[in-house]
């Protein structure tokens, strides 16, 4: 052998011997995969005995129910949620949520208005009926009642074709023809932020002792989408810096009960570039502990102009947001909320069939790393 090869197959030799030393091999051996506590979840379908089988093919044992039956002027049937849960039960799925009838709809279609209206005494009331449906959830074994605090509904302005996805169609919003279309303020009127921070605070300051007699956590999800200041009159509380607007609302109380419906979607609507941007809001929210529920939903673009996506084509790397989620130690359901759609008749289910093996791709993936 040439005296060059012998010694690059010598320092070859070295290299590998090093790389393989016994303090490495045992450290390596010590390697275990991070502990991934979240799990797949839905939100949509409620509990019928169709759309439980369809969970269960596909996976997906923990759900947000939707609502029981309401009783008028009492607040939710305890008998109804009970049966809710049963149902559930038979196919192994566990019944996590329920959605407050605080909704996105917006306070024209609000089912209780005067909570952010800010009316008394309607709102006391009102409130009143949400501490019994606290009561119910804890009762049935609920753990998250996922809610709104917003005046203006979803927005949107338009849709938007993809010829490259079978012409699936993503619902778009674009600021600058929001403004064109000049649609009127609502019954609300102007509303200011700090206004906006009143009206939410009345109605926590009532709520959440409730929340924490029952060990139901309460989960907010913000205003979709962010906008900019006093637009129709309104002044979100997430906006025009969704991040700051997060901050404030978490600080509100130093609770165990008071945290997030962590929609990734909506908080990336807010931002000029989400894929770096949305990973110091997981940290920071998460480390809290505050993070309840999880909307897993793409989009392409950000403030101001974006479509929703699916999960693997918008610009947030999700592989990236789920291993942050782990890494905060986040335990609760991973879901879609808003899915693309198009002119198939079943093209919700294809769409949400879509979104659950991803999800459950993702867990899987996080779950075989090694720290």
């Amino acid at each position: 052998m040439k005296r060059k090869n012998f010694i690059r197959v010598i320092a070859a030799g070295s290299v590998g011997a090093a790389a393989w030393s016994p303090e490495l091999a045992k450290a390596d051996s010590k390697a275990k995969p991070k502990k991934v506590l979240m799990k797949v979840g839905c939100q949509s379908g409620g509990t019928s005995t169709e759309n439980l089988e369809f969970k269960a093919r596909h996976g997906v044992y923990n759900l947000d129910g939707g609502a029981p039956k309401t009783i008028p002027g009492k607040g939710w049937d305890l008998d109804d949620s009970l049966r809710k849960k049963e149902a559930c039960e038979k196919y192994g799925i566990s019944l996590d949520a329920y959605h407050f009838p605080l909704a996105s709809s917006g306070i024209d279609k609000a089912e209780y208005p005067n909570v952010m209206l800010g009316k008394s005494p309607e709102r006391d009331r009102e409130i009143e009926i949400l501490q019994q449906m606290i009561q119910v959830a804890g009762k049935t074994g609920i753990k998250v009642l996922n809610y709104n605090t917003t005046i203006l509904p979803v927005l949107r302005t338009g849709k938007t074709v993809d010829p490259k996805r079978g012409n699936a169609i993503y619902s778009t919003w674009n600021y600058e023809e929001a403004v064109k279309q000049n649609a009127p303020k609502t019954i609300a009127g102007d509303v200011s932020i700090e206004q906006m921070f009143e009206r939410i605070t009345y109605l926590l300051d009532r709520i959440l002792p409730v929340a924490k007699e029952y060990k139901v956590k309460l989960a907010n999800h913000i205003a979709d989408p962010p906008t900019p200041v006093g637009f129709r009159g309104i002044t979100r509380w997430n906006s025009p810096d969704v991040f700051k607007g997060i901050q404030r609302f978490a600080k509100l109380y130093d609770s165990e009960y008071h945290g997030f419906n962590f929609c990734i979607g909506s908080i990336a609507e807010g931002l000029n570039d989400p894929k770096t941007e949305i990973m110091p809001i997981i940290k920071w929210v998460g480390e809290r502990n505050q993070i309840f529920n999880v909307h897993l939903r793409n989009i392409k673009g950000g403030w101001n102009n974006f479509q929703e996506v699916y999960p693997d084509n918008g610009d947030m790397n999700f592989l990236h947001v789920v291993r942050a989620l782990r890494d905060v130690g986040y335990s609760g359901m991973v879901m879609p909320d808003h899915v693309p759609h198009h002119a198939d008749s079943a093209a919700d289910l294809q769409a949400f069939s879509f979104c659950y093996g991803y999800i459950k791709g993702l867990l899987q993936t996080v779950a075989d790393e090694v720290s």
